[in-house]
């Protein structure tokens, strides 16, 4: 598989190999924001917890420290969040090569 990413936020319309296209339909990445979401606020909610309970940090610390994470967690993880999201379509809803889904053959 080639490249997913061209810029830091910017995506290739579909792979330069496999010509698997990537957005398949206008707001096809929302599951990548959920998984975005969900990533981000397990670990902040973990990560309070942990450290209210080993390292005594005031609240005030805490939330200071927990704001600039859910700021900068996400931006972080926006790559990998809509490779996950990708890669979890790709398994549940292949394309064939024409960029149509294929037929499960359930009826």
């Amino acid at each position: 598989m080639g490249p997913l990413f061209r810029g830091f936020f910017s995506m290739y319309p579909d792979c330069h190999s496999c010509n698997l296209k990537f957005e398949r339909e206008q707001g096809y990445f929302v599951g990548a924001i959920y998984i975005n979401y969900g990533a981000t606020a397990i670990i902040m909610i973990a990560g309070f917890f942990w450290l209210d309970r080993f390292i005594n940090l005031s609240l005030a610390q805490q939330l200071t420290f927990w704001s600039i994470f859910g700021v900068g967690f996400p931006l972080f993880f926006f790559r990998y969040s809509r490779s996950l999201w990708l890669s979890l379509d790709y398994i549940f809803n292949p394309e064939d090569t024409s960029g149509r889904p294929r037929e499960s053959g359930v009826s």
